[in-house]
């Protein structure tokens, strides 16, 4: 069995305010030229197929003509919902959908059992796990102890009869540990939502979503694709790529990855405003791409990003880089909090509000507070 791993797909993704959706249409057209190359038996797509959980017209739209294309080509797929996801707007359809041979998990309800593919070797279990929060699998099991991701993730496969005389591949979106992230992805409050990749154990392949950087977690069959797009800054460096897995007798797999090259990379330049705009500088570069400027000068120009556009048009993002904003930065006494935990900074407040730290106690009661108003909000 030969099969793409795909995921993070987020249709309908703005950034920096820039709608992504003319890059992903011709994203998802490469990765179909591709398919039609390499001919795979199946499509697994791991979550976040929309970037929100209610999306716009046109990214539903988007998917809809992307599983028409495989549907036509004879490819299954085989998809779930992410934490970006709504698991019931992704199923829409899904038992209708089976007769194309499009399979798309339905919201979690405490049971999962696998999708059979049969090959040259024999059957192939496919697995399929949307992503879960313990809120959501606490229900199903109220006798078991489920607190964080792992427990969750425990649970939820404690009643799949998993067969290891077979090869067994499970989807899923999760956050194992031990893997590296990325500025562009939502990772959670709590520090709980890691899973430990040990519960995979029992599947061969285990085709991750949630993380946007191509990677293996322990071992090359327990790996997240990574997105097909450039969706902040951080990535510039990152290969985007369709991670290819042929799948032959129990025991014998290969992976692979199909480099992907977008319309538009995403870039940084900078220097000063006249030096940007010299034909010297931009004729070396590519001036369609998504670019963040970065302007060292110390006066700032007037209406910098309009005159700019007219050679850069997909500017995402304009700063400065001078000794005001220099300043400014040095003599910032409360540090960002784009990075800190709700939990830090409730710690803060709290120390800013009554001039000392929270005691053990009050500090396990705003945790467990915290984690509870997320899954609520998570789930609703």
């Amino acid at each position: 069995m030969k099969f793409f791993h795909l995921s993070d797909l987020h249709l309908g993704k703005r950034v920096h305010e820039v709608l992504m959706l003319e890059a992903q249409w011709d994203i998802l057209q490469k990765i179909v030229a591709h398919a039609k190359e390499h001919k795979p038996d199946a499509i697994l797509i791991a979550g976040d197929v929309y970037d929100k959980d209610k999306p716009i017209v046109e990214a539903v739209q988007l998917l809809d003509r992307f599983l028409v294309w495989l549907n036509e080509l004879g490819i299954a797929v085989f998809m779930i919902s992410g934490n970006h996801d709504s698991a019931e707007r992704v199923a829409f359809g899904a038992e209708l959908l089976k007769n194309s041979n499009v399979h798309i998990v339905q919201a979690y309800n405490g049971n999962i059992s696998p999708i059979p593919f049969t090959d040259a070797h024999g059957e192939v279990s496919i697995w399929m796990l949307p992503h879960l929060k313990p809120s959501t699998v606490r229900k199903h099991f109220p006798e078991k102890v489920i607190v964080s991701a792992s427990d969750a993730i425990t649970a939820a496969l404690s009643n799949a009869l998993v067969d290891d005389t077979k090869r067994n591949i499970l989807v899923a979106h999760q956050f194992v540990t031990g893997a590296v992230t990325s500025e562009s992805e939502e990772i959670y409050v709590g520090g709980d939502e890691n899973v430990d990749g040990s519960i995979f154990d029992a599947f061969d392949y285990v085709a991750l979503g949630h993380l946007h950087r191509p990677q293996n977690v322990g071992r090359r069959t327990l790996r997240y694709c990574g997105t097909p797009l450039m969706y902040s800054f951080s990535e510039i460096n990152h290969e985007k790529s369709i991670t290819v897995v042929d799948m032959g007798a129990k025991g014998n797999i290969e992976v692979s990855e199909i480099p992907l090259v977008p319309m538009r990379m995403m870039k940084e330049i900078k220097g000063t405003y006249t030096n940007l705009m010299s034909r010297e500088f931009y004729s070396n570069i590519r001036t369609d791409d998504y670019i963040r400027i970065v302007l060292t000068d110390e006066q700032e120009e007037p209406e910098a990003r309009y005159k700019l556009g007219a050679v850069y048009p997909n500017i995402m993002q304009l700063l400065y880089d001078n000794q005001r904003t220099r300043t400014i930065s040095s003599f910032e006494t409360v540090p960002s909090t784009e990075k800190k935990a709700p939990l830090e900074l409730l710690g803060d407040f709290f120390y800013t509000q009554n001039g000392r730290k929270m005691d053990e106690e009050q500090y396990e009661y705003a945790n467990e507070l915290l984690k509870e108003i997320w899954e609520e909000v998570a789930i609703s």
